[in-house]
């Protein structure tokens, strides 16, 4: 790897492009070589696990309004296509209802480091723009494999959230960079749109914080909608904001460390393998990913701690991003309120560990059931829950060795008569590190299980049939992989909304 020091330049400076990030992520993006195998093969699981959730989720209101909102801007062939319809829509609006529907169940892959992203939201405009442009499976495996590398690299090196910036601001940069590896254009065209995605997708995190709306999944998709445009106009020769990153009114000066800015970010050598996919873990429960572990924990906590009326209390001591970011140190009393949103629920560990202790698993749906947040019992248990901030956990939290990287906590529970049980859990099972790694049937199984009732059994096996031979799918077998679902049904739902501009 080379490291790439980013630092603030003033406007005299000139700095040469060549040494600006942009154009290093560019140059990463567009630099021809044979994908690792390895790498290809997980790019095939995000693809399953992205249909597993977006499946799950097509009779969900923001799902709905964002298909249609994009069902209204029907093209002619070859357009995309959009999950839950028949449709050929134009790229970059498929890019903002598939976005959205495998984003809406917080329940796709994850990458924590000094930031956090989802980078499997990079797939859906990818997809979108090889159906559009007539590309094959193979063109798109290279586009994903280049666009995790890409956020992986920026998630690395640069912190958003300690400025409260929206993750997607290193999103959209990397998709645009996938998009040009999947469109094998010249590097000078995709650091155009790089910097154009950058500059129009930075927002502050307060889609995260407070009372969470559905915002929370069209943000994702919104960037990778603007990354599309990006392209688009960066190919019929448009300029960008220069520099986006260094400039002295740019990214880093004003949305984050300062005139004193001073990064590193780390990207591969020409031929050395992109391989930062295989770092990315995906979630086996549907909430925020550094509650993972915690549902475990409380998963295996159930059978110790006896009738669960007795607990006076129960302290998860975890890292600073867990308790700041999901626990009680957000300070938000959202996360204590039984009348909140899913979205907000869902980034609630308090509520979740209550949840998860009682039920002992959790489920996408009826873990968030109004009545079931609302259950006076819950309500109870779930107010004796705080999180508190363990130095040692967040340096576990920021390991730099992948396998050694710890965001789970320990649980405290004190019993009324003063009894107290203690466990800990360092990773979700699920992680690759866990005691249960995804592996391909896992991924499979996880289709499966959220496509039943969704999809025909016999659909479910023809969709993975054409996921797993990715490599080998020619330019109209890309349709494949959108599993077969009833779009009547979809479209009744639809019907029940109001309308819009569109």
């Amino acid at each position: 790897m080379i490291e790439h020091h980013v630092r603030v330049h003033p406007s005299a400076d000139r700095l040469p492009r060549e040494d600006q990030l942009a154009w290093k992520l560019a140059a990463v993006a567009t630099a021809t070589q044979e994908l690792d195998p390895d790498s290809a093969a997980m790019a095939v699981n995000r693809v399953i696990d992205n249909a597993s959730v977006a499946v799950a989720s097509l009779l969900r209101r923001p799902v709905a309004v964002a298909r249609a909102q994009a069902t209204s801007h029907r093209t002619g062939s070859p357009g995309a296509s959009v999950f839950g319809t028949r449709t050929r829509v134009s790229p970059e609006w498929a890019a903002w209802a598939n976005g959205t529907a495998v984003r809406e169940l917080d329940f796709h892959d994850t990458y924590l480091a000094a930031d956090y992203s989802h980078p499997g939201d990079n797939i859906p405009p990818l997809l979108a723009v090889a159906q559009h442009t007539g590309r094959t499976g193979a063109d798109l495996l290279r586009g994903i494999v280049a666009a995790y590398e890409i956020h992986v690299a920026l998630v690395k090196g640069i912190c958003l959230h300690a400025h409260r910036i929206d993750h997607v601001a290193h999103l959209s940069a990397a998709t645009a960079c996938g998009l040009g590896a999947l469109l094998r254009l010249p590097t000078e065209t995709v650091y155009q749109a790089v910097q154009q995605a950058v500059h129009t997708t930075t927002a502050t995190r307060q889609s995260r914080k407070g009372e969470i709306s559905s915002w929370k999944a069209y943000a994702p998709a919104f960037a990778g909608k603007a990354a599309v445009e990006a392209v688009d106009r960066a190919m019929r020769g448009e300029t960008s904001p220069s520099p986006v990153y260094e400039g002295e009114d740019g990214f880093l000066a004003w949305m984050l460390d300062g005139p004193q800015a001073d990064y590193t970010v780390l990207l591969p050598e020409t031929g050395e393998p992109r391989c930062a996919i295989l770092d990315t873990y995906t979630k086996e429960h549907s909430a925020e990913y550094q509650a993972q572990a915690v549902i475990d924990l409380a998963r295996r906590l159930r059978e110790k701690t006896g009738p669960l009326e007795k607990v006076r209390s129960v302290v998860l001591h975890t890292s600073h991003h867990t308790h700041h970011v999901i626990g009680s140190g957000a300070n938000d009393p959202q996360k204590y309120d039984p009348t909140a949103s899913r979205e907000t629920l869902d980034h609630s560990v308090p509520y979740i560990f209550a949840v998860a202790l009682e039920d002992g698993g959790w489920h996408h749906e009826r873990s968030y059931a109004p009545e079931r947040a609302r259950r006076p019992e819950t309500v109870e248990l779930w107010r004796k829950i705080t999180t508190v901030e363990d130095s040692e956990w967040t340096r576990r939290y920021h390991d730099p060795d992948p396998y050694r990287r710890a965001f789970g906590g320990r649980a405290v529970i004190t019993l009324d008569d003063g009894t107290v049980i203690e466990d800990e859990l360092a990773v979700a099972d699920a992680h690759p590190a866990g005691a249960r790694p995804f592996d391909r049937p896992a991924y499979a199984h996880k289709f499966r299980t959220l496509a039943e009732g969704v999809v025909a059994p016999a659909d479910r096996d023809r969709f993975l049939a054409v996921a797993e031979h990715l490599a080998e799918l020619g330019v109209a077998d890309l349709d494949g992989l959108f599993p077969a679902v009833d779009t009547e049904a979809v479209a009744a739902y639809d019907a029940t909304l109001p309308k819009g501009v569109f």
